[in-house]
């Protein structure tokens, strides 16, 4: 007895990337996406409300190393709240942060399964890495920016003028801990970028190496704009680290030029304005060969009525 099996149809992914997905078809698909991506985020901030409270003493915490921040007993004091809804609107502003946070996996991957049918195969496996590494160095910089908020701090207190009490705003002191943290976090996926010209072949390793000077210069400039800190500490430590970053995916794009043979083409030692060599030697110019007179040509062949000239 024979049994049938049944023949099973492409996927969704694959009628996408093969261009036979009707537009309604993605429309559908982008609604559904937009959905789960929803559900994921309206979990992640369920989960965040319960875990704001111990967010906020963690991020409290660079608040707690200043000087002149402790009260008789010891502890650190509480922060300002100058209106009622303050510590629950601060709340809901955690809790979406952590909800994005937790479902991040989720949303992301709907992201992703969206438009990944558009990219050609080595697209994907780019940006799988790219992925991979940009959010190690996204939790990097914020990590560093959680550990020297307090030092853009206390040179703020100590550079302003004397007998203010050091107890702050919760809404203002929280906005500007997580901006800080946000702005390192960004600032330091300046490699990818450097990474995405040199893999593509936009750029050498030598090409960006040439631009060390302009590159620092921005780097300070950019600290000295974006970081909310006034103080030269965070502007300088920002600026240092993305200048080390630049000379770390310069490296990387010099081995990366050296594994694919890049610099070794036929003209890679000559300038844009050198002269290609000519070869300007004379060579002698021999007599040339007896033509043979032509045969002559035959008559005609008569033309039939029914065709005319053309045919």
């Amino acid at each position: 007895m024979a049994f049938g099996v049944k023949k099973r149809g492409p996927s969704s992914f694959e009628r996408a990337a093969d261009g036979s997905m009707t537009l309604m078809e993605h429309i559908r698909e982008l609604r559904t996406r937009l959905f789960r991506a929803s559900l994921a985020i309206v979990g992640g901030l369920i989960a965040g409300f319960w875990l704001a409270d111990p967010a906020f003493l963690l991020l409290k915490q660079p608040y707690c190393r200043l000087p002149d921040t402790k009260n008789a007993l010891g502890q650190c004091q509480d922060l300002l709240a100058l209106a009622p809804t303050s510590g629950f609107v601060l709340k809901l502003k955690l809790a979406l942060w952590l909800g994005l946070i937790i479902g991040g996996p989720v949303w992301l991957y709907q992201l992703w399964a969206f438009i990944a049918p558009g990219l050609h195969r080595h697209e994907r496996k780019w940006a799988y890495v790219f992925v991979a590494i940009a959010a190690p160095l996204f939790a990097a910089g914020g990590v560093l920016a959680y550990f020297v908020v307090d030092k853009g701090l206390g040179f703020l207190m100590e550079s302003g003028v004397g007998g203010l009490s050091n107890q702050f705003e919760v809404t203002a002191y929280i906005g500007f801990v997580t901006n800080m943290i946000l702005l390192f976090g960004v600032a330091f996926e300046f490699p990818l970028i450097l990474l995405m010209l040199n893999f593509t072949g936009v750029a050498s390793g030598r090409r960006l190496l040439s631009w060390w000077r302009v590159v620092i210069f921005i780097s300070f400039a950019f600290a000295a704009i974006a970081t909310p800190d006034p103080g030269p500490f965070g502007m300088t430590l920002l600026a240092t680290a993305l200048s080390l970053l630049y000379f770390v995916a310069v490296g990387v794009s010099l081995l990366n030029d050296k594994r694919r043979g890049r610099g070794r083409e036929i003209y890679a030692d000559l300038a844009d304005d050198e002269v290609s060599p000519l070869d300007l030697s004379a060579e002698p110019v021999e007599a040339a060969g007896r033509v043979e007179a032509a045969a002559p040509i035959g008559a005609p062949q008569p033309i039939e009525r029914r065709y005319d000239d053309m045919t």
